[in-house]
């Protein structure tokens, strides 16, 4: 009840991130399952994936708020010309660099974060590779050579450690290394270890990784140096058209069980660092892939709402679950937004955005 009664008192006064290394540091891997919470449920992380744009307004950050929403995930960009290019540009925002939006440069990521400090909800400074060269995606990162292996990480780690440094500078209370970076991260152990030490020699809040939901999770070694495990958690759940509840939470069993199995090995909280469903009637087969403008797809919120209560009643109350980001939310959406954003991720004015916000409302104080 004491320790209780600490975390509780940490999350009001926004420290929240030493709730993971308390929690951290008491968690030796378990033998079996675990039977109460690693994250007690009142400061599980509640968030969306801010989408950046031209501006933050605090209309906007209360729109958060009356979801219950208390964190955000930023997303800044770096740039690869394609898979097999050892070099990583980073764009800050200043000089004579190219063309941004505003809320990726530093000076947009730490206005939208001072912003939503002040309204309690807090941020995980997500950096995300972009490949300039079309069709490819961070997973496909392979050089052709152990030299050019060692020039990507001296690279990487240069545009990683701005972000590490921002982030300290700016007291944003966590921060993930990487983002879907499989044949980095699976094959190159002992760089990342390297880096993570470098990284919190600058940076003092949580740190995460975020895994690809497939073969890439399962095969990191190293999250015993991470404060949690992170996952981007786009399972395939379901190829029929508009399935029921109760059919997407059996799907969830397997993907639950593979996950508790990593959990346990490492004895780390596991949060969704992405996690999310189109409003079309098959968002449960793929719900990775990308809405296709050539392949235009029938709206449906009610198979959007149906996946989000399956997720969160599959996976709310797993003990090992430290809480998730919704992929994604876009600031100052209208609610009669028309074309593409009809079928997009986004919750936003659709059912699926008060079934997250009455789960987010649990526990929640």
């Amino acid at each position: 009840m004491r320790n209780r009664r600490l975390i509780r008192n940490l999350g009001r006064s926004g420290l929240l991130p030493l709730v993971f290394a308390l929690l951290a540091s008491r968690c030796e891997a378990p033998a079996g399952s675990p039977t109460r919470p690693l994250i007690p449920a009142d400061v599980r992380l509640r968030g969306v994936s801010w989408v950046a744009a031209d501006s933050t307004t605090e209309d906007e950050i209360l729109a958060l708020q009356r979801n219950h929403v208390t964190w955000i995930s930023q997303t800044p960009f770096g740039w690869q010309a394609d898979s097999a290019a050892p070099e990583v540009v980073l764009h800050t925002g200043g000089g004579r660099q190219r063309r941004m939006f505003w809320g990726e440069a530093d000076s947009g990521l730490v206005h939208t974060a001072r912003l939503a400090r002040r309204h309690g909800i807090r941020t995980l400074l997500k950096p995300h590779l972009w490949l300039r060269s079309r069709g490819q995606w961070p997973g496909q990162i392979q050089m052709r050579t152990a030299a050019d292996w060692q020039a990507w990480f001296a690279s990487y780690s240069r545009f990683i450690l701005h972000y590490a440094e921002l982030a300290e500078r700016h007291h944003m209370e966590a921060l993930c290394i990487g983002t879907e970076l499989k044949h980095a991260a699976v094959e190159h152990e002992p760089e990342w270890r390297r880096l993570i030490q470098a990284i919190r020699q600058v940076y003092h809040g949580q740190l995460t990784y975020a895994a690809n939901w497939h073969e890439e999770y399962e095969g990191i070694r190293f999250w015993d140096a991470l404060d949690f495990i992170g996952v981007q958690a786009y399972f395939p759940l379901s190829p029929r058209p508009q399935p029921d509840t109760a059919e997407l939470r059996q799907a969830w069993q397997p993907h639950l069980q593979a996950i508790a199995r990593v959990q346990q090995r490492y004895g780390k909280p596991v949060v969704f660092t992405e996690a999310g469903y189109r409003s079309i009637p098959t968002a449960a087969a793929a719900p990775w892939e990308w809405p296709d403008p050539r392949k235009p797809t029938p709206e449906d919120d009610a198979t959007q709402a149906v996946c989000y209560e399956a997720l969160f009643r599959a996976c709310w109350r797993q003990p090992w679950f430290g809480g998730l980001f919704i992929w994604k939310w876009y600031p100052g959406m209208p609610p009669d937004a028309t074309g593409r954003r009809r079928t997009d991720y986004t919750p936003q004015h659709r059912p699926a955005e008060q079934v997250m916000a009455r789960w987010y409302a649990l526990d929640h104080e």
